[in-house]
């Protein structure tokens, strides 16, 4: 090897030495970041949160998304009877998605604290009172449909509360 070579070799060996210092270098610092992040973290998690409520309209806003989510099943339930040719549950099953249509409304207009929530809570009511008027007719034979009535029937009363 000549000396060109070798001094060319020793440069490059310094280069990647180099390197690695401040590979190591730059991870230390992502380190301490993070440990200096974490540490705030877990400051906060100590600070008393107490002061902050949860929203007014939660009672609303839980039946509402249970309404929407024994509306689905419901729906499921109902799509399952149709492929077998079984069409009973038809008029129930529109019913039921306009009831998780409303209440997916609902749930999302308590949480904003809107200032028509009197005025949608009124409207979801009157939905969700036909629906489980409909999902009743079915109770004894669909357990997806009594589940759907009393969700609706929960939600309704929900719904009076605001529209009062």
């Amino acid at each position: 090897m000549s000396k060109n070579d070798q001094s060319a070799l020793d440069a490059s060996l310094a280069n990647l030495s180099l390197s690695r210092r401040k590979v190591l270098l730059g991870a230390a610092a992502v380190a301490a970041t993070a440990t200096a992040g974490t540490g705030s973290a877990f400051a906060a998690m100590d600070h008393d949160h107490s002061h902050h409520s949860g929203n007014k309209h939660q009672a609303v806003i839980d039946a509402a998304l249970d309404c929407v989510k024994k509306s689905q099943t419901c729906i499921e339930h109902c799509v399952e009877l149709f492929k077998t040719g079984d069409t009973s549950l038809a008029e129930c099953v529109d019913r039921v998605h306009e009831t998780e249509a409303m209440c997916t409304v609902l749930s999302q207009m308590a949480s904003y604290n809107s200032d028509y929530l009197a005025d949608v809570a009124a409207a979801c009511r009157k939905v969700c009172l036909a629906c489980e008027k409909e999902c009743r007719k079915h109770e004894n034979k669909h357990e997806a449909c009594k589940a759907c009535a009393d969700s609706c029937k929960e939600c309704a009363a929900e719904c009076k509360k605001l529209a009062a």
